[in-house]
This record gives structure tokens, sequence and C-alpha cells, in this order.
């Protein structure tokens, strides 16, 4: 460790922000940074040099201050200030709808749809027919009854302010009666609870955890009765001694009392994936067709599409709620509707949704399928020809994700990969600081890359990163570009 006299001797080598703005000021590489932006990034590199001689254990010489370096750390600093936060990456983790990667990814048709929208003007509220203004939610209410059989359809900013947006319309100040199995959290703490009282509907809890019948919601039934609410468990399930009352058995005893039904399916499907040998969850046609009032449900889970709360029902509940004055603060925006009106028009034809709509493709790939990826990266990573890298495939499954088919395990197939002289953290914080960044997963001390979530255009980005990773220099850092040191 160096000794104080000696870190203090370093320190007064450091030259001050003014010096090290002119050297930038004079370099071609730094001229067209904003004096500003410079100057932050002159502080900030001055900081981190300062507090690496201060943090040191071994012994550093004054080279390491020369101008040319400073110069360089500089350069590196700019280069992670000027790189923008929300960056795209590789997600191998085999979770396919991943909530913190961005769930779902939309299908070229979306994004084709929504870049002609954000790069023109648009009718987004202007009726084309009367030259009048119009209403947003136009742009796809008739796309959304037609798949889904609704009398009337609108959209909001989640599926969260979808159920706050309805509520608030109906059982402001009346009781809402909910299933004790089904006062449900998701991520981000989002409980049925908390949104009802934030509503103002006052909750009324009926049954047991795992046992509710239809005479629990009968004898719950008063003159403050405002609506019966069914939430589906789609984050979890209860198994074994269990029962629950079917939506059509609900909608049946609130007709008896003139009280309207609503149904938060979560994670909302316009596709019955029991035929494609998955997990049945209940369909947003099947809930209509039950006769709910009001139907919520997100946008960007099952249904393949952006973020967005959807709200399907009678035409007179959907007017009420489009009169809210809280509708106008949860709105989407024309890139939600543009990007969610290219995702449902596919719907139009299942096969051609399937096929294009990447969340549907990914849950729905065979075994086989992702298989052959497999086997396919395991080559090109094997034409690296080093004998540090070792590679293994291994049949692991992976998971829908999002709160969305908690049970289902997608059989997939994974590589197992290790680095001589890596640690499996230190593998997994070298990919995850590439650049794109990869996100693997780690099992029993395992870095695994599960293929069905790869595309296959991702492949080149992964050998590339492996062949950077295996480019060590002799201090033992990984090198993300031959300039620019990344671990």
């Amino acid at each position: 460790m160096p000794s104080p006299n000696t870190r203090q001797d370093l320190l007064k080598h450091l030259p001050g922000v003014d010096l090290m703005l002119l050297r930038a000021q004079s370099s071609p590489h730094f001229r067209e940074i904003p004096r500003a932006i410079l100057v932050e990034a002159i502080r900030e590199t001055l900081d981190e040099v300062r507090a690496g001689i201060l943090s040191s254990d071994e012994t550093t010489d004054k080279g390491s201050l020369d101008k040319d370096r400073l110069m360089e750390a500089l350069g590196k600093t700019l280069g992670r200030s000027l790189t923008p936060n929300l960056r795209r990456l590789v997600n191998a983790t085999g979770i396919v709808i991943h909530t913190n990667l961005g769930r779902s990814l939309l299908a070229k048709a979306a994004l084709t749809h929504m870049n002609t929208v954000a790069d023109n003007y648009s009718n987004l509220e202007f009726d084309l027919d009367t030259g009048r203004r119009g209403s947003r939610y136009s742009v796809v209410e008739k796309l959304l009854c037609k798949l889904s059989g609704a009398e009337a359809a609108m959209v909001v900013n989640n599926n969260a302010a979808a159920v706050l947006l309805c509520l608030d319309t109906v059982a402001r100040g009346r009781e809402a009666i909910v299933s004790r199995g089904e006062l449900v959290e998701i991520g981000g703490s989002f409980r049925i609870p908390d949104v009802m009282a934030k509503s103002g509907a006052l909750l009324k809890e009926v049954g047991t955890t795992n046992r509710t019948h239809l005479k629990d919601y009968r004898n719950a039934i008063g003159s403050d009765t405002g609506l019966l609410l069914k939430v589906h468990t789609s984050n979890f399930q209860v198994v074994g001694f269990s029962a629950s009352v079917q939506l059509d058995e609900l909608v049946d005893l609130a007709r008896q009392f003139q009280i309207p039904v609503m149904e938060d399916l979560g994670s909302g499907t316009l596709i019955d994936f029991s035929k494609y040998g998955l997990t049945k969850e209940p369909t947003v046609q099947e809930s209509v067709a039950a006769g709910a009032d009001l139907v919520t449900f997100s946008g960007d889970k099952l249904l393949g599409g952006p973020q967005a709360g959807i709200i399907l029902g009678k035409e007179e509940m959907l007017q009420r709620i489009k009169e809210n004055p809280l509708t106008r603060a949860l709105r989407i925006d024309k890139l939600t509707l543009s990007s969610l009106e290219g995702t449902l028009r596919l719907y139009l034809d299942e096969k051609k949704a399937m096929a294009d709509i990447p969340t549907l493709q990914m849950l729905t790939m065979s075994e086989a399928q992702v298989a052959e990826k497999a086997a396919c990266l395991a080559d090109m990573l094997g034409r690296l020809d080093n004998g540090r890298l070792n590679i293994q495939i291994l049949k692991r499954p992976g998971k829908a994700g999002g709160g969305s088919l908690p049970l289902l395990n997608l059989p997939s197939s994974c590589l197992a990969v290790r680095v001589e002289g890596l640690s499996t953290a230190a593998l997994e914080n070298a990919m995850r600081r590439s650049n794109p960044p990869i996100i693997g997963r780690i099992e029993t001390d395992t870095y695994l890359l599960d293929l069905r979530t790869v595309k296959r255009e991702e492949f080149v980005i992964i050998e590339e990163a492996f062949g950077r990773i295996l480019n060590r220099n002799e201090s033992g850092k990984v090198y993300d570009r031959p300039d620019q040191t990344t671990v």
C-alpha cells in the first residue's frame, strides 16, 4: 500500500479542471463536445482518479497521471455520459415477458405503423369524415370490439390505471365485493386493495383465501353494494382444496340485484393457448361472452403489444368512464395507440398473429426449434477456437414471465458456458457490461444462455462478446473494444 506521502505526492500532480479543459478543447476528439458537458466529465474523471489513488493497495507511479492517459480516461467518462440510459440488450434469461427487460417485443407491423405516425401529423383527435374534433379512443375501439365481441372499448396507459378508472367511475363511495382469494399483488407493490382505496370504492371481502362460494357473494350484497369484482389470479394459483365462483355464475347473481360485474384479467389474451399445448388462460372473448359489464387487461403482456390498459364492456358503462375527468390524466399518446393498433390488426388473422407477434412466437416455439437454435449458437462459439471456453447444451425450463402463466414451464435449451480464469459471477458481470449488454442467468453456479428468448440476429452479438471477453490483456481486464475497458 502506498504511503500517505506517496498519495499526497500523486494528488499534487493531478491537473486542475481548467488545465484539463484546455487540453481537451485543443484535441479534435473533444472539440465538438459542449463546454458544460466537458467540464462535468472532467470533474467526474478527476474525482475517479483521486478516489483511485486514495483507495489503491498498489504502488501507483506518476506516469499513470500523464496527459494521454488522463485524456483516455476522460474519453471513457464522456462515452458513458453520452450513452442513452435506455439501451437495447439481449435477453438470454428464457423469460419471455420479462418485466425488468421491457416486457413484450413489438411486432414489425406495429413498429412500422408507429414510425409512420411518429414521423408525420396524424388524425389522432380529428374526424376525417366530419372535419371536426374526434376521439382518440376511436382509433382502436371498433377493432377491439370486433376482436372481443364487446359493445364498446377504450384504452388508458396501463392496466392498473384501467382498474382504478373503472372503480372510480362505477363504485366510488360504494362497496365492491371481491373474493378474499383474489386480492392479488403484482410487481411494483400494485395491490388490488390499495387501488380500490385510491378509487374511493369500499372493499368488501368474501370467502376465504382458498375457497369462495356463490352464497358468499349473495350474503354480502346489500343496499350499499356498487359492484361485484372478479380478479384473475394470473401470477399465482391456489391448488388443492380450493373453490372459486365462475364469471357466468357471478353475472347471473348480479343481474338479480341489478349490480354491475367487472373482471380484471390482468394479463389478458385474445388467444386460447391450450390449442398450442400451453396452459389454458381465460380469454377476453370468453369474459365478454359471459356477460361482464367491464373487462380490463394489459396490452404489453400476453397480448404482445405496448404498455396499455384496455377496457371493454357495455356501451353505457364505457360512456360513463370516458366522461370521468380522471380519464384525461390516464390517456395514452399517439405512439402507444399506433403500436397497439398495429398489434391488434394482426389478430384479425390468428395464424398471422402467432407468426408475427414476438411474444406469441416465443411462447409457442417448439422444444426442437429452441434446441436447433442452441446447437447453432454453440457451433458459432466453438469457431472461436479458444481452449478457455467450455460450452455445454442443457435442457432447462423457461418461463412466460410478466405475471402470466405462473405454473407453466417452457421446455428450453440453454448454453452452459464457462471461461477458464473467470468465476461464474465474473462472467455474468462481463456479459452484462458488454455492448450491447447480454443478460443470462445463473443456476447452481453455472452461467446459462436460454435460447428461447434470443433472436437469431443476436447470435453474432453474443459471439463478439465472448471474443472480447477471451481477449484479455496482461492486467486481466476485459476489453469491449481495443480502446475501451468494460470490466
